[in-house]
């Protein structure tokens, strides 16, 4: 195995373009699970931002109107959830399931003509002296700017739900909806705000992966992206800058293993494919062993809220 071929310059700046679509998806579903609703119909969002994404990037020349018509693909997606859940009172975990099987259908349906055409990506954002810089300028300066919309993103979630009094609302709520109900907030008009933000992030999310890290549509190209964006959650124990380091970690190991594989390393290729996911159960599991001595959850997530008025 000849580890002399990794470059750690390109191992760094290709794990943070990796980690974006899962950190974008993530970070919606952090803001939907804080308000006390738990949708794993994040898989079934991605994939239709995914794929409205490119279409509207392909009939519109622009990757700009892609990703604009990939939020709002998947905040119709998730819109569609929560009506089910917060108005009809459905099951959470039945619908979102539900959710992602019906996005996994659909968008193979929409993305029929559009297999092979490649669309036009998004450019690196030219910060000049900066760019040229050894080893920081290609980790730090030069990406394209979903990598650092991801990152303000996650700068602007941590202030809000930190130090606002719209953020405090949205906390109480996941915390105790039918308290924050008796102090006169609308629990629904929350709920329904932080699951259309997290549907929106979603679609980004897809959409990054279908007009940045490969500019083409391939029916299932999420592939199980959306179940790591929610395990990742978990493992940041619903703070947004553990989120953060969490989708990077998992951008890191899915570089470092396809890095590997390019050196020659002596593992099964199946193994290496496999890890990014191996480390995710194996996370999960010591965050549920952690859990059971005081998780930090939302203590109302995925309750059904009933108003009395």
């Amino acid at each position: 195995m000849d580890l002399s071929a990794i470059s750690p310059t390109l191992l760094v700046a290709s794990l943070m373009v990796a980690a974006t679509p899962i950190l974008l998806a993530a970070l919606g579903e952090m803001v939907v699970e804080k308000a006390g609703v738990l949708n794993l119909g994040v898989e079934g969002m991605m994939i239709m931002g995914a794929v409205t994404g490119f279409v509207a990037a392909i009939e519109s020349g622009s990757p700009w109107a892609g990703f604009l018509a990939a939020a709002i693909g998947g905040a119709a997606m998730a819109l569609l959830f929560g009506f089910l859940t917060q108005v009809l009172l459905s099951n959470q975990v039945a619908t979102g399931l539900a959710l992602t099987l019906f996005g996994l259908g659909l968008s193979a349906l929409i993305g029929q003509g559009y297999v092979g055409i490649k669309a036009n990506s998004l450019g690196r954002v030219d910060l000049g002296a900066l760019s040229d810089l050894p080893f920081v300028g290609r980790v730090l300066f030069g990406h394209d700017p979903i990598v650092y919309l991801s990152l303000l993103l996650v700068a602007g979630v941590w202030a809000f739900l930190r130090f606002t009094r719209a953020g405090l609302i949205l906390r109480a709520v996941g915390e105790s909806h039918n308290a924050a109900h008796a102090l006169g907030y609308h629990v629904r008009r929350v709920r329904m705000t932080a699951i259309a933000f997290g549907g929106a992030c979603a679609g980004l999310g897809g959409a990054y992966l279908s007009l940045v890290r490969v500019p083409q549509w391939t029916e299932g190209m999420t592939a199980g992206a959306g179940w790591i964006a929610l395990a990742i959650v978990v493992f940041a124990s619903w703070r947004a800058e553990r989120v953060l380091v969490g989708a990077y970690l998992f951008g890191g190991i899915t570089v470092l293993q396809l890095n590997l594989q390019t050196a020659g390393a002596r593992v099964p290729v199946e193994l290496l494919s496999a890890a990014p996911y191996l480390v995710t159960i194996l996370v999960l599991v010591l965050i549920s062993i952690r859990a059971r001595r005081g998780g930090a959850a939302p203590a109302d997530l995925a309750r059904p809220f009933h108003a009395s008025t």
